[in-house]
């Protein structure tokens, strides 16, 4: 990957295709989970494979490139959510998109689906992209003990819906390890 990296940076197109393939199925995660919609996520992935193409050369630190990356894409997803509420006061609601299969059940869609924006982001950046506590701190510029903090309420708000609906065990893809403190 760092050599990929590196190839991209040298403006080499064919290394930021194959980056950009590799990465594809991630920023598409952390996209839909943002905007909700399979065509707006589209345009998320693809502005932001635009600007890291124009702005490779000031990556400073390549094994921070998925880190960048995904700091660019939330912020793409940003721009289409403000620009969605705009268009949104002046059209009626968009028809719901069709159903995606990649996450690991319909309930758990559900589950995410019922969470806020903030820590819904959190549980994919930590949970399902596996990014640390830091890099998701350097990734929303935030302070970690801020994203800690999130994270702590975001379980807490988890573990809430699953007793509402009672089906905790068959809906949640990790558990409580005591030993690490996590989910």
């Amino acid at each position: 990957m760092r050599m990929l990296i590196r190839r991209a940076q040298k403006y080499d197109k064919d290394a930021f295709t194959e980056l950009m393939l590799a990465l594809g199925p991630d920023m598409y995660k952390i996209a839909r989970t943002i905007l909700r919609n399979d065509e707006d996520a589209a345009d998320a992935m693809q502005e932001t494979a635009l600007i890291c193409w124009e702005k490779i050369g000031t990556l400073q630190k390549e094994e921070y490139f998925k880190t960048w990356m995904t700091r660019i894409l939330i912020n793409c997803c940003n721009e289409i959510l403000r620009t969605r509420r705009r268009t949104i006061l002046n059209e009626s609601l968009p028809e719901p998109s069709r159903e995606e299969p990649s996450y690991t059940g319909v309930e758990w869609k559900q589950v995410l689906g019922c969470l806020e924006e903030p820590y819904r982001v959190l549980i994919v950046l930590y949970y399902m992209e596996g990014f640390k506590t830091r890099e998701i701190a350097r990734i929303l510029d935030l302070n970690e003990n801020t994203v800690r903090g999130r994270l702590k309420k975001a379980r807490e708000k988890v573990r809430l819906l699953l007793e509402e609906d009672g089906s905790r065990e068959r809906i949640v893809p990790f558990h409580y390890q005591k030993k690490e403190g996590r989910i």
